[in-house]
């Protein structure tokens, strides 16, 4: 979320909705654009971060703790044999942004 700059709004999804791997599931606006969220998996929707309505800025100050947006029932566990890392995401953001 770094490339964003500072989030100031979350538009996120009710709980017991459903969502596809790829699949986008709502929107961060920031001072610098407003992008779609992706889920990584597909799955129900079982739980959302309600305190992200008024304090969006999480995503960019504890994205692993009080930042997270939703959270999934797998419907296709076997997506998550697909997923990167940490590692594996830093590496992917480093050598996207040496290719801009």
């Amino acid at each position: 979320m770094d490339h964003l700059g500072e989030v100031v709004f979350v538009e996120l999804p009710e709980a017991g909705g459903s969502v596809k791997q790829g699949g986008s599931f709502g929107a961060v606006e920031s001072v610098k654009a407003t992008s779609d969220i992706n889920s990584p998996i597909s799955g129900e929707i079982v739980e959302v971060n309600t305190k992200l309505s008024e304090s969006p800025g999480l995503i960019n100050s504890s994205p692993y703790e009080g930042g997270w947006m939703i959270k999934v029932k797998p419907s296709s566990p076997s997506e998550l044999e697909s997923l990167m890392g940490p590692k594996e995401y830093i590496k992917f953001c480093e050598e996207e942004d040496a290719a801009h």
